[in-house]
């Protein structure tokens, strides 16, 4: 048989039961091209899709009957290199997810193509301006009369529509009468009105599967079909919506639909009380709009939606030629440099646990050891859980090593992204600072990577791959014999086990920076403020702790974690909740727009003054940020209260926190955005509004969470040279978690929770895989999940996986059971992580979507998940 060159490829449109690498031939004319680490375009399917692929590895191989060949190779020299493609295929078999998954996390946005099937007229055609008569002509030659083409129903309505217009003869729409001569001459028209040419995927939309009359066009000589890559999104943008026509005539127009559209009224009354302008977020928030309605309104010229590129984010670029200062390190934290230098010198993998209370001066340790990794010829990795709340950091490093630092976060423009992936790439910047994602950035000759704040959830992707920074990180210094430094002041229980069994490398900070004594901190009781009377959450405590920094003019941060003003609403006759249709979670009510919201789905609608089931009055109950505003607006109407939440900082955290700064704003009120990176030295008052919020909830890392955020946001009062004091407001004060946060007793709380991780055998001792069966029919989802139980249980008891002593439990709702209409249900395997059990979960979710009585169903499978 005859040899030839092969490609194995990693492709775009495998799902992951058919992924694997594929064997492509290629042609002589792309040989120097088609290299490992590029970027092809392949045909792939029964129908010969075009899709994107990535080269794996290039060989000599056979070239066996129905072997297909690459069409284009879309880059000039290889994105990835024989590194990048081992850690795909190390995350693919890891994550549960396809090779392509992962390559898409690993590259940045703006380097990705999209390739679309496009459809076009051919010359002749496209220029005759009347073209159906010659199109008819054409058609004559087909035997469409043979063609079966699928979704005849929906065809017909879209057939008829066209030959009731004007360009289309009686005798013609007589001679081509049958339905697949219709859906034909309605291909045709559709793409000539959209000037020779359209996408398959819309054309599938509109006409259904209709690929076998479109290659009959195409054999004809009417149409042919090309592939198209172009690279994928632009900058990220912004939408603001301003009004069309003058405030009066505008309302006149949406008043005459009032009733079919009483959105559209809303809308434009927002907008002129607004001066006719307002971002596209706040019109959504505050009228309900959906996307649907605010497109109607802007064809039928109500309105205007305008696109803007987003700025980058704002960093304080003043100082970056400017000399630094030396870095001067107390003994605590030389003691720390020089330890993590020597393993660094050493250039063996290894993982050290820097764990100094807050305020310890992490941060200059940081500085230390990159200013010297940078002299010894190495690169540095810095990840910080969210950007946005750690601008001092970013100051400090740009500061002192400048242009060597780029910046990799999600709020950067795609384009600048992608200019700042093209500098590690090079080589020209050597100190990656970055987020989640950043972990991934291009970085060779590494000597250190620096996990901030380690125990945050934001290290965890919530989508496939549904990677943690924290193992990439291990992988990564793995391969580089690079040093892994996890600094934390509540670090997770995971690491700080791994450092008492010596994994990890143990090093303490015990006092702050500037010698400065930790927050004095109250514990205060709610239940007595409610049996004295008080329903609100600012008891008599904190009340008097927040009159005296206003007294001083000195600031405060407090926290609740719960945006929105009231959790629900409730009949009080008869019990009624209000509920989201999409969603089997309650709305909850926010005063800003007067609107019940789901926090899932972003369903809202008007308030509702009495019970649609009994018309009873409804009441609010319980507690958000909005409520607790109005609440401090009343008791302290001449002190300033600065509100941060996801419903009022969308996109403006490094503006909200330069005017708290600068305006020296009394309070600030937020959810737990304000609980950790903000180091102002005139906050001197911490509040907790409600400590209990997270700590009974049905997870087994609430007690971890709860300490951690109680940790953190005291840590924030008395950062300068005055002392601080902080307030935690909790219906339980005598629970050991709050205890020891009160404390900032970290060894005390490790020793209560690491019993309870043993008992229940949570991680570190097992770990535990979450397997959610989701669907649109309640029954069938519970029925699939309780199968793949019983498989689990058949399947647990092999021989090979005696060792990871495995325990399955389930299948049970999820805690919110429908979401979008969709239904959830959970089973949870108990079992050490092995590569056995790996095999088995990979083979159940192949096998599960292979069965075609699953149809409509999807499962998928997250590791120590949320």
């Amino acid at each position: 048989m005859e040899t030839a060159r092969i490609a194995k490829t990693a492709v775009s449109a495998a799902v992951y039961f058919i992924d694997k690498p594929y064997d492509y031939l290629i042609p002589d004319a792309l040989a120097e091209q088609a290299r490992p680490g590029v970027r092809v375009v392949i045909p792939f399917g029964k129908g010969n899709r075009a899709c994107e692929g990535i080269i794996l590895a290039v060989g000599d191989g056979e070239k066996y009957p129905g072997l297909k060949a690459i069409s284009e190779v879309l880059d000039p020299e290889p994105v990835l290199d024989g590194a990048d493609i081992s850690l795909a295929l190390w995350m693919a078999r890891r994550y549960f997810c396809t090779a392509y998954d992962a390559f898409r996390v690993i590259l940045p946005a703006g380097l990705w193509y999209r390739t679309r099937e496009i459809w076009r007229l051919l010359d002749s055609n496209k220029n005759n301006k009347n073209g159906t008569d010659q199109d008819a002509e054409d058609l004559n030659l087909l035997d469409l009369n043979n063609l079966n083409a699928e979704n005849d129903k929906d065809n017909v309505k879209n057939a008829e529509d066209i030959e009731n217009s004007e360009d289309i003869s009686d005798k013609n729409i007589k001679k081509y009468s049958n339905k697949d001569n219709k859906t034909a001459r309605a291909i045709l028209e559709y793409i000539r009105e959209r000037k020779g040419r359209a996408e398959w995927e819309k054309i599938k939309i509109l006409f259904g599967e209709v690929r076998r009359i479109l290659n009959k066009l195409e054999e004809a000589g009417i149409l042919k079909h090309e592939t198209e890559s172009r690279r994928q999104g632009g900058d990220r943008v912004h939408k603001a919506i301003e009004l069309a026509l003058p405030s009066e005539d505008a309302l006149a127009l949406a008043d005459m639909k009032r009733r079919r559209s009483p959105a559209r009224l809303e809308v434009v009354r927002f907008l002129a009380v607004s001066s006719g302008r307002a971002s596209w977020a706040d019109v959504r928030y505050y009228t309900g709009a959906d996307s649907a309605i605010l497109r109607g309104m802007e064809k039928d010229g109500l309105i205007i939606i305008t696109e803007e590129n987003d700025a980058d984010l704002d960093i304080d670029n003043n100082n970056l030629n400017n000399s630094p200062e030396e870095i001067v390190l107390n003994s605590e934290q030389e003691n720390a440099y020089n330890k993590i230098y020597d393993l660094i010198e050493k250039k063996r993998a290894a993982a050290v646990l820097l764990r100094g209370v807050t305020g310890s001066g992490k941060t200059l340790i940081y500085l230390k050891l990159a200013e010297e990794v940078l002299k010894s010829g190495g690169n540095i990795m810095i990840l910080v859980p969210e950007i946005i709340l750690t601008p001092r950091m970013i100051r400090e490093f740009r500061a002192r090593f400048g242009a060597d630092v780029v910046l990799l976060h999600s709020s950067l423009r795609v384009s600048e992204r992608y200019a700042q992936w093209k500098r590690v790439k090079t080589g020209e910047a050597r100190i990656v600072l970055g987020t989640r994602s950043a972990i991934f950035a291009p970085l060779r000759n590494l000597r250190l990577i620096v996990l901030d704040e380690e125990q945050e959830d934001s290290y965890q992707s919530e989508q496939p791959p549904r990677y943690h920074a924290r193992e990439i990180a291990k992988y990564l210094c793995a391969r580089e014999k690079a040093v892994l430094v996890s600094g934390s002041a509540t670090p997770s229980i995971e690491t700080a086990w791994q450092a008492e069994q010596g994994v990890f490398k143990k090093i303490l900070i015990q006092e702050r920076y500037n010698q400065k004594n930790l927050p004095k901190v109250i514990i205060s009781d709610l239940k007595k403020e409610l049996r004295s009377g008080n329903p609100g959450l600012i008891g008599a405590e904190l009340r008097y702790e927040l009159e005296e920094n206003l007294k001083r003019g000195e600031q405060s941060i407090l926290l609740l974690n719960r945006r929105g003003s009231n959790k629900m609403f409730l009949c009080g006759e008869c019990g009624y909740i209000p509920v989201c249709p999409r969603c089997s979670a309650a709305l909850t009510y926010h005063t800003a727009n007067r609107r019940m919201m789901c926090h899932y789905c972003g369903y809202s609608q008007w308030e509702i003054e009495s019970c649609p089931q009994c018309g009873g009055a409804m009441k609010h109950v319980g507690t958000g940020t909005q409520k607790v505003e109005a609440e401090l607006n009343k008791i302290f109407p001449e002190a300033g209260v600065l509100r941060m939440d996801s419903d009022s900082a969308s996109g403006r955290h490094e503006e909200l926190l330069k005017k708290f700064e600068r305006e020296k704003i009394a309070i600030l009120l937020g959810t737990q955005m304000v609980a950790k990176g903000l180091d102002y030295e005139n906050v001197t008052l911490a509040g907790v509004l409600l400590a209990d919020q997270a700590l009974y909830i049905d997870h087994y890392r609430a007690a971890e969470r709860t300490f951690d955020l109680l940790t953190q946001v005291t840590g924030r009062a008395g950062r300068g040279d005055k002392p601080g004091r902080a307030v935690i407001q909790t219906y339980t004060p005598e629970n050991d978690i709050i205890q020891s946060a009160a404390a900032q007793d970290y060894e005390k709380f490790y020793a209560i929770e690491i019993r309870m991780r043993e008992l229940r055998r949570y991680p570190p001792f097992a770990d535990l895989f979450r397997l959610t069966v989701s669907g649109l029919e309640e029954e069938r989802v519970r029925k699939a999940a309780a199968d793949i139980r019983d498989i689990l249980l058949r399947r647990s008891a092999d021989l090979d996986l005696l060792d990871a002593n495995p325990e399955v439990l389930g299948p049970a709702p999820a805690p919110v059971l429908k979401i979008n209409y969709r239904f959830q249900y959970r089973i949870l395997l108990i079992a050490k992580d092995q590569r056995p059990v790996r095999n088995l979960l990979s083979w159940l979710l192949k096998n599960f979507a292979k069965d075609k009585a699953n149809r409509g169903l999807y499962l998928s499978v997250f590791r120590n998940g949320t």
